[in-house]
């Protein structure tokens, strides 16, 4: 089991967003051991009896665990041995996050070793200054995890982490570096903040990575603020640290359980308030009518794109071409869509997976499918990801063997949901249609990356594409992530394409 799969069914089985840190803090400890009468034992003792009260009361009610690798390396040897004792402690499916905060080159590789095999942890913190080369070792690992720390809580490391201005603070260039060293499910940021604010920007820069908070929080006012801007659209992606007082209460764990009921209720009518938007916001895949907005995909344009950072690098590893390029459909168009690319940067792949993923999200369909041959890798990494059975139309029919018309299993009357890269004319996505349909399967919805539009980018104003509503008028729900409109405004505002350009691509500028 990997690590993303253990944290997640942690998350469920326990319905906590919790984080528990194990760090045996001499002051903290003293007190603790005092009200328990054993004043006159060892600090090794106290460390021990503390510890594994603090497991055994939190257990229910937290989704990880992370102690602090310093407290227990200025033990010398018999603190390492205190770290082995709370990998036993820990139940297994339970994570174990190391806090080390690690930064010397020379040594990760070592430093892996004994964290991921001698040990048994499922995943470590590390610095990030170093650059990728010190996530590199422990991504050797494809079942562990690595969390790097993107800002830290104490007030003087503000000078460092917020140069060279608010605008665009060293902090958040961290954040955008660090995605691409590994994919959301091998790599975590931690946050040290109170500040809201912090956290809602590090949430925009990278909205599908998993967060966690290191900093305490008190007032519950403050709780709301951080919930509101750190969950993820699902409503997770956010880990909380229990506050340390509460780990040597005689009641930690009612606490506990107490501070988990309250996360999640504000989770949950968060959750209910953005569908309740989405609702009312979204409208691509709804049949043409005078309700459906212009803006195909509901982004409005004066605010910043959540997929910008996305549409970038899809633009810097070249999938946008300019020159004569004549199209699939016969159409001779000034520029070129290429997703191919995406196939060989695994982390831009899963970031596309995910953005097709979200569209997905809420659709009742039993088989996903790819039109042969650009979505096929789409449609496989789909599969994968949300554990649904891939089919696929054939091209064309073998003249040999089965001689299938749709590749895969599947039992008539079966939903399909189908997906595709770039919707111009429609046609492909039709005949793919009809060879499902005339299966026997059931195809109700559509999700395409890339909306093509009219006129280059445009949509007359109707609501979509006149693809779009061709497909629409056939009773087939259509969504998509992007159209040529939207890409063109973030290309232009990041200045990665000239005006003139831009009015190749025929989308609207705005701002």
């Amino acid at each position: 089991m990997g690590f993303f799969v253990q944290l997640t069914d942690a998350i469920a089985s326990r319905q906590s967003l919790l984080v528990t840190g194990l760090d045996p803090n001499p002051e903290m400890l003293q007190a603790w051991a005092h009200r328990r009468g054993m004043g006159g034992r060892s600090f090794l003792s106290q460390a021990r009896h503390w510890i594994k009260a603090v497991i055994e009361a939190t257990a229910p009610h937290v989704c990880a665990y992370k102690p602090s690798l310093g407290f227990y390396q200025a033990l010398g040897p018999v603190g390492l041995e205190l770290l082995r004792e709370v990998r036993e402690l820990v139940p297994l499916e339970i994570p174990l996050i190391v806090d080390a905060k690690h930064g010397d080159l020379n040594s990760s590789s070592a430093l892996a070793h004994y964290l991921f095999r001698e040990l048994g942890a499922d995943a470590a913190t590390l610095s990030p200054l170093p650059g990728q080369d010190i996530a590199a070792p422990f991504l050797l690992y494809p079942d562990k995890a690595v969390v790097v720390t993107c800002h830290s809580s104490n007030p003087a490391a503000r000078v460092l982490q917020h140069h060279p201005s608010e605008a665009d603070p060293l902090f958040l260039r961290i954040v955008r570096e660090t995605q691409l060293w590994a994919t959301p499910e091998q790599l975590l940021l931690e946050v040290g903040t109170s500040d809201p604010e912090i956290l809602a920007r590090v949430r925009q820069e990278a909205p599908e990575r998993f967060l966690i908070l290191r900093s305490l929080w008190g007032e519950e006012d403050r709780l709301d603020a951080l919930l509101e801007a750190g969950l993820s659209a699902a409503a997770d992606g956010l880990l909380l640290p229990l506050p340390q007082n509460l780990l040597v209460e005689d009641d930690m764990a009612e606490r506990a359980e107490g501070l988990k009921q309250r996360i999640n209720e504000r989770r949950d009518r968060w959750l209910e308030s953005r569908q309740r938007e989405a609702t009312t916001s979204c409208s691509l895949w709804l049949p043409a009518d005078d309700q459906a907005p212009t803006d195909p995909v509901g982004q409005d344009p004066e605010q910043p794109d959540p997929l910008a950072s996305l549409i970038l690098d899809l633009f810097d590893i070249g999938c946008l071409l300019f020159g004569d390029y004549v199209q699939a459909s016969g159409a001779l168009f000034n520029y070129y869509v290429d997703l191919r690319q995406i196939i060989s940067d695994p982390n831009l792949f899963h970031r596309v997976l995910h953005a097709y993923a979200e569209q997905l999200e809420g659709l009742s369909f039993e088989r996903i499918a790819g039109i042969p041959y650009g979505s096929l890798p789409t449609a496989t990494g789909l599969s994968l990801q949300l554990h649904k059975p891939l089919i696929y139309p054939r091209k064309e029919v073998k003249a040999h063997g089965a001689r299938r018309l749709i590749e895969g299993d599947f039992v008539e009357g079966d939903r399909v949901a189908l997906v595709d890269d770039i919707l111009i004319t429609g046609g492909s996505l039709l005949e793919g249609i009809a060879k499902l349909e005339s299966s026997g399967l059931v195809v109700e919805d559509v999700v395409v990356f890339i909306d093509h539009g009219d006129e280059h980018g445009g949509d007359g104003g109707q609501g979509g594409s006149r693809a779009l509503r061709r497909l629409q008028e056939k009773g087939y729900r259509c969504r998509a992530v992007l159209d040529i409109a939207r890409i063109t405004r973030v290309l232009h505002r990041a200045g990665r394409i000239s005006t003139a350009q831009a009015s190749v691509l025929g989308g609207e500028l705005v701002g």
